[in-house]
């Protein structure tokens, strides 16, 4: 049984913050707004990870661990049935969560069955301020049916064979007890591997596939990042680092047959590729042929650095042939401009990169690093615009900075993949906290007519096929 701890009291005096910074000039005439609705510092704890919304409360990983000077370094339970008043109300600790050397990175809900999803792995000493440790990588099973809500329960674990960086949860839609993981495992011969967890209440796992390939003109670093994969489980979209973006056919596996296979759909000469890291995410675009790639960058002190990463959209009519029809950079931060004005300690020690992407037919949802979140009109795919921003003012101090991204002084960092929960949008800063916004602006219908719709599953909205 996981090992709930009640947390009721906030850090109410590390919430004071302090004015940031001047800011360069962004513009004012913005035709959509986001909205603050709610928000929890969650301890001022720092280093935030994965986020998951269902039924009235959040949950929220940690990209640190439970090492001494740690203080709530498990998986925090806000609840957000009040969404202007979000509390944190449990935290699931040692020794299911919060163990010294793991973070609990990536975390979903598999809506049908009630249970809540935590990759677990050892982190890094350096990016994650962490203890180092060679602990073996894990997917967590937490009840949070009914009661269990506010007090998950350890149900059972998957030890996947190979290490896994990032997953995708695919829910059948038309077998409400049948669910998937794609996970992506940079560094095995075959770095996308599949696995069925219809039976994770039994404690029963099946890796059914797996796929990999070795491109002709190797990049620097051509490994699976993330992937996501249509609604009806038949296409994957591959983020493969400078490898580049890959569409493949999964019509086998969502048919359930009992070998199935994984074909490449993108010739490999024609794979949309572009200067290192490459792609960070791609998610398809619900409704056209088009999908929506990331980019993430972390400062120079990483190897990163100015101009940083952005968005692309990319023509998926032809899916042996993808194209980049257009992108979409945060001025002036992604500008080679810029740079050559940026001064020394922000281009080493921040990131105004994308990162985390939730699409709807017309907007994009973009977790942007330093640059907070962004809200991006695609109607026009060849011309994406801003349409609005959230940049909060950063709390005074948190108990824990992000040596990679928050050691410089711009001190806002949106990571999560933002979900969408009756109109209101949910989205996690490393630093800050959980934030709950409204918008208003250029499609909000899209925002306001969503059920449901969640960054990297294959959940979609009233308005999505």
């Amino acid at each position: 049984m996981a090992v709930v701890a009640l947390t009721l009291g906030l850090a109410a005096s590390a919430c004071t913050a302090e004015p940031r910074p001047k800011p360069d000039v962004r513009p004012t005439d913005l035709p959509g707004r986001l909205g603050l609705v709610g928000h929890d510092p969650l301890f001022a704890r720092g280093m935030n990870a994965g986020l998951a919304v269902w039924n009235g409360y959040a949950y929220v990983g940690s990209r640190t661990d439970g090492s001494p000077g740690h203080e709530h370094p498990g998986v925090l339970v806000v609840d957000v049935a009040d969404p202007s008043s979000p509390r944190v109300v449990g935290e699931i600790g040692p020794p299911n969560e919060g163990n010294p050397g793991e973070t609990s990175r990536e975390l979903r809900i598999w809506h049908e069955q009630g249970l809540l999803l935590v990759l677990n792995f050892s982190c890094d000493p350096f990016i994650h301020s962490c203890l180092s440790s060679h602990l073996a990588p894990s997917i967590r099973f937490y009840d949070i049916d009914g009661s269990l809500a506010a007090t998950p329960r350890l149900v059972s674990t998957y030890r996947p064979s190979r290490l896994p960086h990032e997953f995708f949860l695919w829910q059948d839609r038309l077998d409400s007890s049948r669910a998937l993981l794609y996970l992506s495992t940079p560094g095995a011969e075959e770095e996308l591997l599949v696995t069925d967890i219809s039976r994770a209440r039994e404690g029963r796992f099946r890796e059914v596939a797996s796929w990999g390939t070795t491109f002709p003109d190797p990049g620097a670093d051509d490994t699976l990042h993330s992937m996501s994969v249509s609604s009806d489980g038949r296409t994957a979209y591959l983020a493969h680092l400078t490898a580049g973006f890959i569409i493949l056919d999964t019509t086998s596996i969502a048919e359930g047959e009992e070998r199935p296979q994984i074909r490449m759909l993108t010739a490999e000469r024609s794979r949309p590729r572009w200067q290192g890291p490459g792609p960070h995410s791609a998610v398809p675009v619900p409704n056209r042929n088009l999908a929506l790639t990331t980019d993430e960058v972390y400062g120079g002190s990483e190897g990163g650095g100015c101009p940083w990463g952005w968005v692309r959209l990319i023509d998926i009519s032809d899916t042996s042939a993808p194209s980049v029809v257009s992108e979409y950079r945060v001025d002036p931060y992604n500008r080679e401009g810029y740079c050559e004005e940026v001064d020394a300690v922000r281009d080493s020690a921040s990131s105004f990169s994308s990162h985390n992407p939730t699409v709807t037919e017309d907007l994009a949802l973009v977790s942007w690093h330093s640059a907070g979140l962004q809200v991006i009109s695609i109607d026009n795919a060849r011309h994406p615009t801003e349409v609005a921003e959230f940049i909060p003012e950063p709390l005074s101090s948190v108990a824990t900075e992000d040596p990679a991204l928050s050691s410089g002084r711009d001190k806002v960092v949106f990571w999560s993949y933002p979900v969408i929960v009756d109109g209101l949008i949910y989205v996690v800063d490393i630093r800050n906290g959980l934030y709950i916004l409204s918008y208003d602006g250029p499609h909000e219908s899209e925002v306001d007519g969503t059920a449901f719709l969640e960054g990297n599953s294959n959940l979609v909205g009233a308005n999505a096929a």
